[in-house]
């Protein structure tokens, strides 16, 4: 697939993730934030904006960890993100931020060649 297919899911998952926190429907919210991250890591704005929005999440829920995690990852995204990123990583609090998780299932074809 192409970058601009990987660029365009990006997009489409974090339109889907604002909607449904707009509508308060944080479960799949934080889903499609994931599967944002887990899309656009590999770019220093798309990562960047990923994070952003998980710690809009975190506000939005009062989960103090979410949003005291994401204010670090947005720091690490903007200074590592051209160096090395743990590929996989669903950007959340719940998950170490260098810990490497396997592609989700749905996103594995943004990813081949």
């Amino acid at each position: 697939m192409s970058n601009q297919k990987l660029k365009s899911e990006f997009k489409n998952q974090l339109n889907i993730a604002k909607v449904a926190i707009c509508k308060k429907q944080y479960k799949t919210a934080f889903y499609h934030l994931e599967n944002a991250h887990i899309l656009g890591q590999n770019n220093l704005y798309r990562h960047t904006l990923s994070h952003y929005y998980m710690l809009i999440f975190g506000l939005k829920t009062k989960n103090n960890k979410e949003i005291i995690g994401q204010v670090l990852r947005i720091f690490a995204s903007i200074l590592f993100t051209l160096i090395w990123v743990p590929i996989g990583n669903t950007g959340g609090t719940n998950i170490s931020p260098v810990k490497i998780i396997p592609i989700r299932k749905e996103l594995k074809k943004y990813f081949l060649n």
